[in-house]
């Protein structure tokens, strides 16, 4: 399998765990997960696929931390990776901008990298999301505040899509 190097940005910790959890599926070692507050540059480099997770706060924005590494990603040749986006957020309070940090991420990387993992919106109530690309997610987006219940289901068939694309 190529190697994986997962990024994440976490305020209150689901997005933290979710990229964990992800991690152990995936067999990637705790050394190739990264909270952006941390992460440079040349952390992203000796990865082929980029998993890359923020929660959404507000009204669609980014987490805080992601805020400085979206300028740090931009600066990256990413040619010939693969990326697959995950993300946190509140389908009940913010269901107008549910998840909607993965559309952010997803327009600045989708032009210079394969984008892998999009999933179905099936099963999710919500009204609309900036991470909806022709109408699927453009990540796995989970809702640990209303519907952690289905979190390790989701998690598990995302992780199985990917296993496949990758």
């Amino acid at each position: 399998m190529n190697k994986i190097g997962i990024f994440y940005g976490s305020s209150g910790g689901n997005t933290q765990n979710v990229a964990k959890t992800i991690a152990k599926k995936l067999n990637v070692s705790d050394n190739d997960v990264y909270n952006v507050a941390k992460a440079g540059a040349n952390d992203l480099i000796p990865y082929e696929i980029l998993l890359l997770g923020s929660s959404t706060w507000g009204y669609g924005d980014l987490q805080d931390d992601w805020e400085s590494f979206i300028k740090i990603i931009s600066s990256v040749d990413l040619t010939n990776k693969k990326i697959a986006l995950f993300g946190c957020g509140d389908s009940s309070s913010y269901p107008d901008t549910f998840c909607s940090a993965m559309g952010i991420i997803y327009k600045t990387v989708s032009k210079k990298a394969e984008i892998i993992g999009l999933t179905g919106t099936d099963g999710y109530s919500f009204d609309d999301s900036e991470a909806i690309i022709n109408g699927q997610f453009a990540g796995l987006a989970i809702d640990e505040d209303n519907e952690s219940n289905l979190t390790e289901e989701r998690i598990n068939n995302w992780v199985e899509a990917l296993k496949k694309a990758i």
